[in-house]
């Protein structure tokens, strides 16, 4: 079943169980992905739909920790319910010793030994991860490992 599949049934099972923050999620998705396919011009395969899921995951993340840092709880904690529901359309999230090991990798694969490599390496990294690594953390151990 593709996601787009995958999204047309949750949502159908969302609206029949009454559960509005899954449905109004789902539904916000869809029209993420409606209209980068308008932008592109063509419908999306399941990378490209991981690629819009991972974008919509990045903003409720920013967004929540805006809220939290202005004492605006209530919407923070909305932001993050809603990224649980994106979460659960992503392929499983890489641990920290596992995205070390693809780091170290490609570190070697490209010959970087220094932080000025750093656009070399998070290149091939970000293709392997795409979907199952947050950027932020994969840009920290990078940094990490090319200044150590």
């Amino acid at each position: 079943m593709s996601l787009q599949d995958q999204l047309n049934s949750d949502m159908k099972d969302a609206m029949r169980a009454k559960d509005s923050l899954r449905l109004s999620t789902i539904r916000q998705l869809r029209s993420a992905i409606k209209n980068k396919e308008i932008a592109i011009g063509k419908s999306l395969d399941d990378e490209a739909i991981v690629g819009v899921i991972t974008t919509q995951g990045k903003q409720r993340r920013e967004a929540a920790q805006m809220y939290r840092e202005n004492d605006r709880l209530e919407l923070a904690d909305k932001e993050e319910a809603e990224l649980e529901i994106l979460l659960a359309y992503l392929p499983a999230q890489l641990g920290e010793a596992e995205l070390r090991t693809i780091i170290t990798a490609v570190i070697a694969e490209v010959g970087a030994s220094s932080p000025q490599d750093m656009g070399k390496v998070m290149g091939p990294i970000m293709a392997k991860t795409r979907g199952s690594a947050d950027g932020k953390l994969v840009n920290q151990l990078v940094k990490e490992l090319l200044a150590g």
